[in-house]
């Protein structure tokens, strides 16, 4: 496997970079290789997965979320006879 180095990258497309490496939880070296994969046609493009569409929908809720979202939806179970009749 080979390495390579990038000199005098421009800021903007660094900080697009590193944004995206965040966003993927990923170092910046893993994002530029996604990149260059995406670019060159060796991988599926991530647009085509669209999971950018929905990242502010993905996560994990903590204990106390769940817990607030079970007291919240807690009578949602319940069948109420008399709509049945």
């Amino acid at each position: 496997m080979k390495s390579i180095t990038i000199h005098k990258m421009e800021d903007p497309i660094f900080k697009l970079i590193k944004q995206r490496a965040d966003a993927d939880g990923i170092s910046v070296n893993q994002a530029v290789k996604k990149l260059l994969e995406e670019a060159l046609g060796v991988k599926t493009s991530r647009s085509s997965r669209h999971a950018e569409d929905f990242r502010e929908f993905l996560g994990l809720w903590s204990d106390q979320e769940f817990d607030k979202f079970e007291q919240t939806t807690q009578d949602m179970g319940k069948v109420n006879d008399g709509d049945w009749q």
